[in-house]
């Protein structure tokens, strides 16, 4: 039997004679060098570091590229360290499932250290942040990391608090990354690079004018000197890269956890936190990847490029991010899960199976190409027909609908704002001529009433605004739809979550039809959707 702990893994013969992909450099060394002199810390340790992020370091290790390892620290949902990185000596396993239905599985032993952001991890982190060692910062927090005020244009309490208290001792995440770069520039102002690898629109700036927003309320309120500001605004000091990353990486499906337990390793499905994260030992992905990033460092970076990573100039990195996250990707996966989870279909893969679905997500990359600009680096027409004829339909991948709907809130501004406004300022383009993503935000609408086509009630998915929207719809029932209206006007105005207002930018009507119909019967969504 092999068990996920430092001991287990020195008999690489045994793992390699399961199936296992075992690295060929000795872990205690790269853990020691590792945390004397740290290059890369990662702040995120969800699925996506693990499957993606982490193996970019380990192939650098690996192939001779590098010589130390990273440093996780996880600061939203902390019971992460405690059920899935402590107990396995922060060893991983990452499950690549091939679209031809073959698996790989590789051991990740290149994480050096796992924190919580609480008393104790932070102050190992000011540690590490005065150590000139110290390259570059990355983080897969989300979208939602990202936003300092809700819905309603009020700062979030944890931020206020931290604008008037300071960075000795903050509470929110952004609080603590700005308190860590105070730190590092009293401690010698060494120069540091911070590199937002979220789905966000231009999260470079975005995480600057973030840090940049501490930096002037500290300094306003006395708590800083002057002196901070100009080194989070100098490039040569703290560099923001932008970057695109894409790499479908669902929660732990349980038929891997049996495939891995197969090849004799002894191993849990997985767990669910409070914080309703779905995390096991093991992570399981898609085989496809792309990490572009804006080769803007400002105190050296390992070669990334040796992994897979492209690395480019600004402009290149904002096409490439705009091309998936607007309209190859990020929009076809939140219609498809938006209409999955009203027509009671579970997984990604299953839904590509569901005709008027295909027809739909078809014509949102459609609708979206003519604004797209083409990056030269991918091929937005290639990008999109993989997303459609090998990445969503690939059966291995255990995704659901659930997990790619949470937090859409968030993701709206980005995935059809972008395009709607590209139309809406466009000569040429006639923004009314839209039908699939004005139905897909009808969708959206018609989720939020909580009830399928069937008319039967279902989970609505974690998102930080649910408290709020839930309440609009709650009046409305199929068949009755007299209590809509202000509903709708109240959300289709909001310009914070659609990025721009839909009722000026004139297809809140185009919306409210769909909704209408979809509310008219059982069965209406379904009726819907064919006829589009």
């Amino acid at each position: 039997m092999l068990f996920l702990n430092d001991t287990s893994i020195k008999d690489k013969k045994a793992w390699e004679s399961a199936g296992f992909i075992m690295p060929g450099f000795d872990r205690n060394e790269i853990v020691e060098r590792t945390k004397k002199m740290p290059k890369w810390v990662h702040f995120g340790a969800g699925n996506v570091f693990r499957a993606f992020i982490a193996d970019i370091n380990q192939t650098l290790i690996e192939e001779g590229y590098d010589d130390t390892g990273i440093i996780i620290a996880e600061g939203y949902d902390t019971e992460i360290i405690d059920m899935v990185y402590k107990p396995y000596n922060n060893l991983g396993i990452a499950v690549t499932l091939k679209s031809d239905g073959s698996v790989e599985s590789k051991v990740i032993t290149c994480v050096a250290e796992a924190l919580k952001m609480d008393f104790n991890g932070f102050a190992r982190l000011k540690e590490i942040f005065t150590n000139e060692s110290l390259q570059m910062i990355s983080f897969t927090i989300t979208e939602k990391g990202y936003s300092l005020k809700s819905s309603d244009g009020l700062l979030y309490s944890n931020f206020a608090t931290d604008f008037s208290t300071g960075p000795k001792d903050p509470v929110s995440f952004m609080g603590k990354i700005a308190a860590l770069c105070h730190h590092r520039y009293i401690n010698g102002a060494m120069p540091l690079t911070l590199v937002s690898m979220d789905n966000v629109s231009n999260n470079g700036r975005c995480l600057h004018e973030i840090i940049r927003c501490f930096a002037e309320e500290w300094i306003t309120c006395g708590l800083v000197d002057k002196g901070f500001l100009s080194y989070v605004d100098d490039p040569g000091k703290l560099s923001f890269p932008w970057t695109m990353i894409d790499k479908i990486t669902p929660g732990p499906g349980a038929y891997v956890a049996k495939h891995l337990r197969k090849s004799g390793l002894d191993i849990i499905d997985g767990v669910l936190t409070s914080k309703n994260t779905d995390i096991a030992p093991f992570v399981n992905a898609e085989e496809t990847g792309y990490l572009v990033i804006e080769d803007t460092f400002s105190n050296g970076r390992p070669a990334l490029e040796k992994a897979g990573t492209i690395m480019t100039d600004r402009r290149t990195v904002n096409k490439a991010e705009k091309m998936k996250v607007c309209t190859c990707l990020n929009p076809l996966h939140t219609s498809l899960s938006i209409f999955a989870c009203l027509l009671g279909i579970s997984k990604v893969s299953d839904a590509m199976k569901d005709e008027d679905i295909v027809k739909l997500i078809k014509k949102v990359a459609d609708e979206g190409m003519p604004v797209v600009i083409d990056p030269g680096i991918l091929s937005p027409k290639e990008f999109a027909d993989t997303v459609i004829n090998i990445r969503l339909p690939n059966p291995s991948i255990p995704d659901t609908a659930h997990r790619i709907v949470t937090d859409t809130s968030q993701k709206l501004s980005a995935r059809f704002g972008e395009t709607i406004k590209s139309y809406l300022y466009s000569d040429e383009l006639d923004i009314t001529s839209l039908r699939a993503i004005p139905l897909s935000l009808a969708g959206w609408c018609r989720y939020l009433v909580g009830l399928n086509d069937h008319g039967n009630t279902f989970s609505l998915a974690p998102d930080p605004l649910l408290s709020e929207l839930r309440p609009l719809f709650s009046e409305c029932s199929i068949g009755d739809t007299s209590n809509y209206k202000a509903a709708l006007n109240s959300l289709l105005s909001n310009s914070s979550i659609f990025g721009v207002d839909l009722y000026e930018a004139g297809i809140a009507p185009q919306i409210e039809e769909y909704f209408t119909e979809m509310m008219a019967e059982p069965g209406a969504v379904r009726a819907v959707l064919h006829e589009l």
